[in-house]
């Protein structure tokens, strides 16, 4: 193979990485509501917070029931609504979601 063909490949596959990228947050930085603004919204539901982290440009937050029963769940900082698909659903720490 020659030289500027394996450049081609390599750049080809470099070019690629960005479509496998995590596009469920996608706000920028300035436009995040406050963390202290979700605690909130998440303590009027009832629900206690452990945790609030930045994680792949989403609010990934650590939370309890009333039962005690820890989850996870993903928030876009923008709106504060719980991000849909396989990073936003609530999974417990059991391995249960919130269909199960």
């Amino acid at each position: 193979m020659s030289f500027k063909a394996v450049l081609l490949v390599l750049f080809a596959s470099v070019a690629a990485i960005p479509a496998f990228a995590d596009d469920h947050c996608t706000v920028p930085l300035t436009d995040w509501q406050p963390r202290e603004v979700l605690q909130r919204k998440l303590e009027s539901e009832g629900l206690t917070v452990e945790a609030i982290r930045s994680h792949d440009g989403c609010y990934g937050v650590v939370v309890r029931d009333a039962q005690g029963r820890a989850a996870k769940i993903r928030f876009d900082p923008a709106t504060l609504e719980r991000v849909d698909g396989d990073h936003g659903e609530r999974r417990h720490h059991d391995g249960r979601n919130d269909d199960d």
